[in-house]
């Protein structure tokens, strides 16, 4: 089997070596990194089973990522939150959370870097995306609150107890200081 559905096959033998039935090769996990930048959707399958593999072996790159450079992406603090939610009740919810959070945070890059490009041109600046990397950590920062307000909001109650009703008009008042900043942020990007 060469392929599924349009995916690009990698076959992993028993010896840990990555076959691609796409060009007939073997690769390495690097390749298969610069592959995911690249856009290239491919699939992972046991050699000997068939099984589908993926995740595990996409898991082992974003390891090795994390381990080969002084540069992590994944801050010690989100690690241990989202080991804290394997076999909790939010585990079905976190994927999802997840995926649609990333897919936001690439649109919201694709747009800062076009509207870079428009107010600067082809400054190497604008490319980078040096310039605006505090209003990066603002919106991060305020996603992670989102994230926890979200994860309270599917199990408000604590020890049984119903919280009061401060509280709740507190994370309402929070909620909506936090679309308002988003709206500003918004007028901000927009406006270079």
């Amino acid at each position: 089997m060469a392929k599924a559905d349009g995916d690009i096959v990698i076959k992993k033998y028993a010896n840990r070596r990555l076959y691609n039935t796409g060009t007939s090769t073997y690769v390495t996990l690097e390749d298969l990194a610069k592959m995911v930048k690249k856009g290239e959707d491919f699939v992972v399958q046991d050699a000997k089973s068939g099984d589908d593999i993926t995740h595990s072996v996409l898991t082992q790159i974003i390891f090795e990522q994390e381990s080969k450079t002084g540069n992590t992406l994944l801050p010690i603090s989100f690690l241990r939150q989202l080991i804290s939610y394997y076999g909790d009740q939010m585990q079905m919810v976190v994927p999802s959370f997840l995926e649609h959070s990333m897919t936001a945070f690439t649109e919201q890059q694709t747009q800062m870097r076009e509207q870079m490009t428009r107010a600067f041109g082809d400054h190497p600046m604008s490319k980078n995306l040096q310039m605006p990397i505090q209003l990066m950590e603002e919106q991060v920062k305020r996603n992670t609150e989102m994230f926890q307000q979200a994860m309270q909001m599917f199990s408000p109650f604590v020890a049984g107890q119903q919280p009061a009703k401060e509280t709740r008009k507190a994370e309402a008042k929070d909620i909506d200081e936090l679309k308002e900043q988003l709206r500003s942020l918004q007028n901000k990007l927009d406006s270079l």
